[in-house]
């Protein structure tokens, strides 16, 4: 038998469906994609410029992107601390806890804006006592949506690192303890070392998640121009006022920067897969 047919698959038509995923990719994904970067070639590059650099342009982008990071990098901590419970400890309620921790995944993006905006406004219930008793404002302000990303983001972390923590053997800190080492060496040089990788991925995933997130952000954010307008309701914002090509302009920033976090998030992938066979 030669080469080409012990190599063959035993599950046939793989011609056929290779040629429906590409046709069912280029029509769901690659022609809407394609459609905006259309739209705005017929714009001069002095004119994509100005759309994309304008003052509330630039007010929506850092606050997408700065409010992204800071809850990316919350998230890894107490994403870690999550993990670290379910995966490592038994109790009662555990399999409660764990569902819980998939439920910004099911739950409608709108239904948890609406809830959160309902739980930190002035008169909510934790609102009412962070502005009551500490002066500290939170829904229609920077830090509702700092709250909105991280809620959407933290199942990002936790479900990266999950599988990593079950293989991490509970022998390794045993040995690490019987040879004179105290907890805070083997945190740093045993378990992290080890969950560097899948921390770095389960982060870009939550900051690319992040930064598209609508329906949780557009009601607990106030949507007030050059303060809390983030860049996915500013798109929404110039397509109600007919400006069809400022729009497809910062949709198109906004879809190279997906393209880069997708690119990033493969190599950490490929480089925790890498370092895991080591």
């Amino acid at each position: 038998m030669s080469r080409t047919q012990s190599q063959r698959s035993v599950l046939p038509g793989f011609g056929l469906s290779l040629g429906f995923t590409l046709a069912y990719l280029g029509l769901i994904v690659l022609v809407p994609l394609a459609a905006a970067f259309l739209k705005t070639a017929g714009m001069t590059w002095a004119e994509f410029v100005a759309a994309v650099t304008s003052d509330r342009v630039m007010a929506s982008y850092r606050l997408s992107f700065l409010a992204s990071l800071a809850a990316g990098m919350v998230n890894v901590v107490f994403g870690l601390i999550v993990t670290w419970v379910l995966v490592r400890y038994s109790f009662p309620g555990k399999r409660i806890i764990d569902a819980l921790v998939d439920l910004p995944f099911a739950l409608p993006t709108a239904v948890a804006g609406i809830a959160l905006t309902q739980i930190y406004a002035k008169n909510g219930w934790v609102g009412h006592w962070l502005e009551g008793k500490l002066g500290v404002k939170v829904a229609y302000t920077e830090i509702g949506v700092f709250v909105a990303l991280t809620f959407i983001g933290l199942p990002f972390v936790v479900r990266t690192l999950q599988p990593v923590l079950e293989e991490l053997e509970p022998e390794l800190e045993e040995a690490a303890a019987s040879l004179g080492a105290n907890r805070l060496q083997t945190i740093f040089r045993i378990i992290l070392p080890e969950l560097t990788p899948a921390l770095l991925t389960g982060f870009a995933l939550a900051f690319a998640r992040a930064l598209g997130e609508y329906g949780s952000v557009v009601f607990i954010s106030g949507n007030m121009p050059m303060r809390t307008e983030i860049i996915p309701l500013l798109i929404i914002t110039k397509l109600e006022q007919y400006d069809y090509r400022g729009a497809t302009a910062i949709a198109v920033v906004m879809l190279m920067t997906s393209f880069t976090l997708l690119l990033v998030i493969n190599l950490l992938q490929k480089w925790s897969r890498r370092y895991h066979r080591i």
